[in-house]
């Protein structure tokens, strides 16, 4: 039904007979001439109607946006005066012959020359992936896909699927659980990841494996999360945590240069402890020019308990954020802060104002001013590097509050101020901590089955907490695109894990029974890494919001608005699952 897609035409088919297929973009009626742009998923053109042409022009009158059309006609170039320099094929236009309605569209419950809310798009999804930018999105990622694959197939993995009826596995998030009718009472779980189905295959002897694969989640969401999600999953065996590195930063650089035709040159490389330090992040977004800096030195004998209580507690920080040009910010945009900061624990934004840095503590303006000496602003200007007309914000709480707090802030402010460098600003972090603590419980870092760095199974028991895990992870300006680890291949260091994760051996053998009898049988080192599919196209493509590169997202609310799933399951269905609910079923 067509010889060429409507966003490939050129110069270079001028003379020539066309048949296109697609939609009314637009039209236009000029008394003598109809417009119209044609598209389709590779573009537009204009095509006209002349009264020559009397049928097809008569047809023409018709046209309105959306209508699925067929059309022949003739290649000719746009007079010079008349070429559309911001169209791909803006060199030339289609004089139409024949004409074709297809199918008639009613009135359209979107807008394409507005815009819409995203529950109109989500609704109608099928017409919002209709407009050329979303189609840009969804052809960016299949270019994506297609690059991955090849990649992967030319250094040696093999693409190998897992399943996704499982068991369910402690990973980090709820399962979304599937019940067995043949099984009654028991339940399937959707993988979080294929995590213990690549190590079994590692065991398996099949030592370079990846799969592009859904993973699902059931966890509150955001604009770069879905409950249902993609990843390029990899596993190695006999493969350096630096040698996965090397190979998994090519990819993305390839990917990179293939996709938008930038170089991002050599990943540096952070420890986690140094990321937390200077950025309050483990996903450190290095295009905004501002560092935390660690004053407690400072302000252990300040007469201000805010100050010096975190500054004397061995889990206290207090750190400084300095702001370039920040002294012009007023009072009540300083109090927005302070508001914004409490969101992640901190009880409140204290701030000091550069009006002349050479005559110290005079020339500082700050609530707090009068606690700090004459050496203490000097050092603390020093230290930070602030000069005339910057702020510097105040962060003092637990560790984790400054952090969290500051390096949000720091994210806030530098996007807020135009601080926000161009380009792209990647890394790797690695050296995460083995375990975190909360509440006298410990929980794994990454997930249980990640890697101690050089420590016996004496050495993890006896000091867990001072573990560091052979874990890293890659982040693209602000995003954590993907991370790994070197997994753990030891039965006993396996099986200590789960224990010191509050995991008995009945339930050991209950959840994981598998695995730890695999690890019996010579598993060899093995490492691997997941990358985020649909993060990365997000940044490949310039959007924000995960939902614009997937076809059919699901809302913050784990919905579909097109299919209005989830919904309620018929009496019977329940009952052949003997399954009984505290709701009502669809038929009452």
């Amino acid at each position: 039904m067509r010889t060429i897609y409507c966003g490939q035409l050129s110069a270079a088919q001028v003379g020539q007979s066309v048949t296109l297929s697609g939609w009314v973009h637009r039209r236009r009626d000029l008394g003598g001439l109809i417009f119209i742009d044609m598209r389709d998923r590779e573009g537009l053109v204009q095509v006209f109607f002349d009264p020559d042409k009397a049928e097809a022009y008569a047809k023409a009158s018709e046209l309105r946006a959306e209508f699925c059309i067929q059309i022949t006609g003739q290649v000719r170039a746009r007079p010079e005066s008349q070429v559309n320099k911001d169209m791909a094929t803006g060199e030339v236009e289609i004089f139409a012959h024949e004409l074709v309605i297809i199918n008639k569209a009613a009135p359209l419950p979107l807008d394409f020359n507005q815009n819409n809310t995203e529950e109109q798009r989500l609704k109608f999804r099928y017409l919002d992936l209709r407009r050329p930018e979303m189609a840009r999105f969804l052809k960016t990622r299949a270019q994506v896909t297609s690059r991955v694959r090849r990649f992967m197939d030319e250094q040696g993995f093999l693409d190998i699927e897992t399943p996704m009826l499982t068991k369910a596995t402690p990973e980090g998030a709820r399962d979304y659980l599937v019940p067995s009718r043949v099984h009654k009472g028991h339940f399937y779980a959707l993988p979080q990841s294929p995590q213990l189905f690549k190590q079994l295959l590692m065991m398996s002897g099949f030592d370079r494996y990846y799969q592009i694969v859904k993973c699902f989640r059931d966890e509150d969401l955001r604009a770069d999360r879905q409950p249902e999600f993609t990843q390029i999953d990899v596993e190695t065996s006999f493969m350096t945590a630096e040698e996965v590195r090397a190979v998994m930063e090519q990819l993305i650089r390839e990917l990179w240069l293939d996709v938008v035709g930038d170089d991002l040159g050599t990943f540096p490389i952070m420890s986690h402890e140094e990321a937390m330090r200077r950025y309050g992040s483990d996903k450190p977004d290095l295009r905004i020019p501002m560092e935390l800096t660690d004053i407690a030195d400072l302000v252990r004998e300040v007469d201000f308990q805010v100050f010096s209580g975190p500054a004397n507690d061995a889990k206290g920080r207090v750190a400084a954020l300095k702001v370039p040009g920040g002294a012009a910010l007023s009072r009540k945009q300083i109090d927005e802060y302070g508001k914004f900061v409490s969101i992640y624990g901190a009880k409140g934004l204290a701030w000091l104002k550069v009006n002349e840095a050479a005559k110290g503590l005079e020339g500082v303006q700050s609530p707090v001013a009068k606690f700090l000496s004459e050496d203490i602003v000097a050092e603390l200007l020093a230290r930070t590097g602030a000069v005339d007309g910057d702020a510097i914000f105040f962060g003092a709480d637990s560790a984790k509050v400054v952090s969290d707090a500051m390096g949000a802030l720091r994210l806030k402010l530098g996007k807020e101020l135009g601080l926000l460098e161009n380009g792209w600003k990647p890394l790797w972090v690695i050296d995460f901590p083995m375990f975190e603590e909360d509440e006298d419980r410990l929980y794994a870092m990454h997930h249980p089955f990640t890697a101690a760095k050089d420590v016996s199974v004496a050495e993890l028991e006896a000091a867990p907490l001072g573990a560091v895990a052979n874990a890293y992870d890659m982040v693209i300006n602000g995003y954590e695109v993907g991370g790994g680890s070197v997994r753990i291949h030891n039965n006993e260091m396996q099986q200590t894990v789960f224990r010191l994760l509050g995991i008995n051996e009945d339930e050991q053998r209950e959840k994981f029974g598998f695995l730890l009898d695999a690890l019996k049988y010579g598993t060899p080192p093995h490492a691997g890494l997941a990358f985020g599919l649909d993060r990365l196209v997000m940044l490949l493509t310039g959007t924000d919001n995960i939902r614009d590169v997937i076809a059919f997202p699901k809302t913050t609310t784990a919905s579909c608005l097109l299919t209005d799933a989830p919904s309620l399951a018929t009496a019977e269905s329940l009952a052949e699952l003997a399954i009984s609910t505290k709701l009502p079923s669809a038929e009452q």
